[in-house]
């Protein structure tokens, strides 16, 4: 990756630990290309969508918001007693792939869906399935995917 890229990365910190690993090893990953980033929190999973679309409907005005050439959407999501759990894993990743097909954007998909703690516990840490430095390796390598087909004008 020739340019710096410039990250927006949107957390949910429902599960406080798991969040702290995920972010934990996405800041590592980016430290070590040299992207800049912002973090936004959202209150669960199901709102990582909306605001990454809120992000990317902000570019209608260049002069007043910095764009960003990825994102990570960062979640969690252990199931429960209820359907709760289904309706939240699917639509979340359903919105955020739906932002991929229509916009095109480079997203690393950060978003846990187990059925107890130490599962997502052993998928947020960084020396077991590291799925938070894989989101931002995915975020990275889209935007470098983006850039030989000369989508951003950088």
């Amino acid at each position: 990756m020739t340019d710096t890229p410039h990250i927006m990365i949107v957390e949910s910190p429902y599960y406080k630990e798991i969040a702290d690993r995920m972010i934990e090893s996405v800041l590592i990953e980016l430290k070590e290309v040299g992207a800049t980033y912002e973090r936004f929190e959202v209150p669960g999973t199901f709102e990582l969508p909306g605001a990454i679309r809120m992000a990317i409907e902000s570019y209608k005005y260049p002069s007043e918001r910095k764009r960003f050439d990825g994102y990570i959407a960062l979640g969690c999501v252990i199931r429960g007693e209820t359907s709760h759990y289904d309706y939240v894993c699917n639509e979340s990743a359903r919105g955020l792939n739906d932002l991929v097909l229509k916009y095109g954007i480079a997203l690393g998909y950060g978003v846990l869906t187990t059925e107890n703690g130490d599962q997502a516990l052993a998928r947020a840490s960084r020396d077991n399935h590291d799925r938070g430095g894989a989101a931002a390796r995915a975020c990275l390598a889209m935007i470098d995917l983006k850039r030989k087909f000369n989508l951003y004008p950088r």
